[in-house]
């Protein structure tokens, strides 16, 4: 999808970019799949907030998405291919030959009438869903269960792909978008191809109101505040913060500092760590 810029008539348009859409088939959502989305503003179910600087934005609507890919066997036509704001991907409108309509995450090459089909027999294109057993080493892939039929929890994001690099006993091993390597059940089910809209890390958002509409509210430097409101918080002037490493408002270190357990289950499946040489 390419970028589109503007004349700089104003100092926020100036380096602002947006995505031209051309993609994206202007119809409107698919009604069934809509639910409500109830601004939570950063807070859990007590209402304190757990999540900072959230907050006001557009209203939206969810579109529930097919993440289990659990209609086997069955083709699917693409109907369309949609902008979701909940995410940094495109979707696509698919129904299945009995009439069911899903959405799905839309991978990079996969246009409107195009057939697709998850399940074994399925032909290894963009779209398709296979269990990780029946497709081939090299293939990339996204949307990767780690669980079997809990449905696609690794990279589901705008122009993320991994690599299926091995098959061995129960496991492969997938090289994540980050580099890290990790083994995954040869039952658990992927999609094949990149996830759409990879120009998504292009876009320049420009000006604070655009963030804004986004949901997110504006963030303080620590270094601003007061002693009592965050550590590095203080001192005449602009001064440093005094301390070994940066921390977080609650004390913790941050910037480097690792916070994976060493213990950890599932430490065992990583085979290499992301920026390990």
């Amino acid at each position: 999808m390419a970028i589109k810029k503007y004349k700089p008539t104003t100092p926020s348009r100036r380096f602002m970019t947006v995505s031209t859409f051309a993609e994206i088939d202007q119809v409107p959502p698919e009604k069934s799949l809509l639910v409500s989305l109830k601004s939570k503003a950063g807070r859990n179910n007590q209402g304190k907030i757990t999540v900072r600087h959230r907050g006001g934005g557009v209203k939206r609507k969810y579109r529930i998405i097919d993440f289990k890919r659990d209609k086997d066997g069955i083709s699917a036509d693409v109907l369309s291919i949609e902008y979701d704001p909940n995410r940094s991907a495109n979707i696509a409108l698919v129904q299945y030959e009995d009439g069911e309509k899903r959405y799905i995450l839309a991978p990079v090459g996969l246009k409107k009438g195009a057939k697709i089909m998850s399940g074994l027999g399925a032909d290894i294109i963009p779209g398709s869903c296979l269990e990780i057993k029946d497709i081939p080493v090299g293939t990339l892939i996204h949307n990767i269960e780690l669980y079997p039929g809990r449905g696609g929890q690794l990279v589901r994001s705008a122009g993320n792909y991994a690599q299926l690099m091995a098959k061995e006993g129960n496991f492969a091993q997938v090289r994540l978008p980050s580099g890290e390597v990790r083994m995954v059940r040869l039952n658990c089910k992927a999609s094949i191809g990149q996830v759409s809209n990879p120009d998504h890390e292009n876009i320049t958002i420009g000006k604070a109101g655009r963030r804004r509409n986004q949901g997110f509210r504006p963030t303080v430097r620590g270094s601003a505040m007061n002693p009592n409101d965050h550590p590095h918080g203080g001192g005449e002037g602009k001064s440093p913060i005094g301390l070994p490493s940066p921390v977080t408002p609650w004390g913790k270190p941050t910037l480097g500092m690792k916070t994976r357990k060493k213990k950890k289950a599932s430490n065992k499946f990583i085979v290499k760590r992301r920026g390990s040489k």
